[in-house]
Parts: C-alpha cells; structure tokens; sequence
C-alpha cells in the first residue's frame, strides 16, 4: 500500500487527484461529477486499448471500484510545446485503434523519452469508436 506522503501531487482538480508515487506510477482518484461514470469508462477505455496492443497510452495496473481509483504506469511527462498538426496526428493514431478520445488536447498529451514518443492520457471522456461504451458526458468544455 502506498502512503499519500509517498507521492507527488500532479493535478488537484474537482474532477480527480493525480499523484504520481516515487516509484513512477500514477495513481487517480476520480471524484465530483459523473466521477463514477469517468472512472468505469477510463477501466473500459483502458482495457480495450491494451487488448489491441496500443504502446503509447497508460497501462492498467490496478482499478479500485470503491474508492474510484485507479493506477497506472507513467507514460512520461507533460509537453509545453507541439503543434496543432502533430497533436491531430498523435489523436488521429489513437483513432485507428478505435477510440475517439474526446478530450483532445495539448494537456492530455505527455513524452516519454525513453523511446522518443507522445504518449495519451487521461480517457475518462473517451469514446470506443465501435459504440460499445455510454453517450459522450455533458460539460465536455468545461474539463480540469
């Protein structure tokens, strides 16, 4: 069990709290609106993707249900620069393994230089391009 104390606070919104622990991964807690509802669909999103063998997005390690928490390995660190064609791009790949991920932006974008790639988070919004999950949920510009 990791101690709050044992880890560094990354996001701190109505939506969820992010810390990642001293041994790299990224533990969420989702809470506020719809907060059961965004962590059943980031475990679905999550799933799927890792079924289809998708390399630059978060992996699954451990999903708690009762507190909505999730874990995940690190996928590297936010990125201050990148341009609107290569972040269409980076989506668009996303896409060709069957999700749409709804929250398209900069922010949800992260580098990993240990291979040298963009990676994805933060799927709590995303769609199966195969309809197999729930409606888009409202307020979907009004995301921390």
């Amino acid at each position: 069990m990791v101690i709050l104390s044992d880890m560094h606070e990354v996001k701190d919104t109505p939506r969820a709290l992010v810390r990642i622990g001293y041994d790299g991964r990224v533990h969420k807690t989702f809470r506020g609106h719809l907060a059961k509802e965004r962590f059943e669909n980031e475990v679905l999103v999550l799933k799927y993707l890792e079924q289809r063998g998708c390399s630059f997005v978060p992996r699954l390690l451990e999903s708690d249900p009762e507190c909505l928490k999730i874990v995940t390995d690190n996928c590297g660190t936010r990125v201050d620069h990148l341009s609107n064609q290569r972040m269409k791009e980076i989506f668009a790949e996303l896409e060709s393994f069957g999700v749409r991920h709804d929250d398209a932006y900069k922010r949800n974008i992260t580098y990993r230089a240990s291979d040298g790639r963009f990676c994805i988070i933060d799927f709590e919004f995303a769609t199966l391009l195969d309809g197999s999950n729930h409606p888009p949920m409202p307020d979907a510009d009004n995301r921390g």
